[in-house]
């Protein structure tokens, strides 16, 4: 199966379940085919663990939800250690996090403490109980959502846990058409259940296919010139990482499986800056104050940085 042939399947299933959000869809392949891991932001009501959970299903990938709240201990996600009477020994029950897809509903309300538990999994795909590690299933996804208009009992992600996050996407209103379509759809009882259409042995050959994806050295050289901008940029107090470059090479080649190519462009990398980078920039309070955003600061220098031949 070629990439572009996967991504209209894919597309097409979740489209029984979810009107429109196309975009979203293609970010969530991205971030899979990639190794990486998802913030998802947006208010209550627009379908995120719909879209997480229809997305599992078509691929054919186990899922499990965890609503995080102040009193979840990272037991509560990683697992735990219990005496087991019967054999007269210890064993560990695993917890949620063990899936091929897990919803971290609401990451901001769970305290740092608990937050901390993801780090090990997102960046190493494994977990330590007790002392003893254990792998995650592969493959391995994190998509985490987060409501951005609350800010009562929410806990800010430390920096450390937001670089672990390939992308964000921030998911809007649906468009006038997609509502109406929507509320068309729920009247008449249009919606049907999600079934797999591929499974977790394809999107292990697929990803196999994405690292081979070819990347000249002028694609090379012109994300790290994006990522320097926003280091050298003089409203950005904090610039994004040597993991961020990473992050940008490795979306920007299964962006361009994705559209059936076996080489990267200068617009894979173009496409995907704001959804990569734009959570990792600080910019510096004054520029806070007058409502300059990240965003604005990655396209100023993605339109002043020279793109390759």
């Amino acid at each position: 199966m070629e990439g572009s042939e996967f991504m209209e399947k894919i597309k097409r299933e979740i489209g029984k379940a979810v009107v429109g959000r196309e975009d979203v869809i293609e970010l969530l392949l991205v971030a899979l085919l990639s190794g990486g891991h998802v913030l998802l932001v947006g208010v209550p009501g627009i379908a995120k663990t719909t879209i997480a959970k229809s997305f599992a299903r078509a691929i054919g990938l186990t899922f499990s939800r965890i609503q995080l709240t102040p009193d979840l201990m990272p037991a509560d996600i990683t697992g735990s250690v219990y005496f087991d009477q019967k054999e007269s020994e210890f064993k560990i029950r695993k917890g949620p996090v063990f899936a091929n897809i897990v919803l971290a509903d609401e990451i901001n309300r769970a305290t740092p403490k608990t937050q901390s538990a993801l780090l090990e999994a997102m960046q190493e795909g494994q977990v330590t109980i007790e002392g003893k590690t254990l792998e995650l299933p592969k493959p391995f996804l994190l998509i985490a959502t987060m409501n951005p208009v609350e800010s009562e009992s929410v806990y800010n992600l430390p920096e450390a846990q937001l670089d672990r996050f390939m992308i964000k996407i921030a998911m809007n209103y649906p468009e006038r058409d997609e509502e109406i379509t929507m509320l068309k759809r729920k009247d008449k009882g249009e919606f049907y259940e999600v079934n797999s259409v591929v499974s977790a042995d394809d999107v292990l050959e697929l990803m196999e296919k994405v690292r081979r994806v070819k990347v000249s050295d002028g694609i090379l050289e012109y994300i790290y010139e994006i990522v320097r901008g926003t280091r050298t940029d003089d409203r950005v107090m904090l610039g994004a990482s040597p993991r961020a470059s990473e992050h940008l090479l490795f979306s920007s080649k299964a962006l361009a499986f994705l559209n059936g190519r076996d080489y990267v462009l200068p617009d894979d990398v173009k496409r995907l800056a704001v959804n990569v980078l734009g959570h990792r920039v600080r910019l510096k309070p004054e520029y806070e104050v007058e409502g300059l955003k990240p965003e604005d600061v990655i396209r100023d220098v993605l339109d002043r940085t020279e793109i390759p031949k």
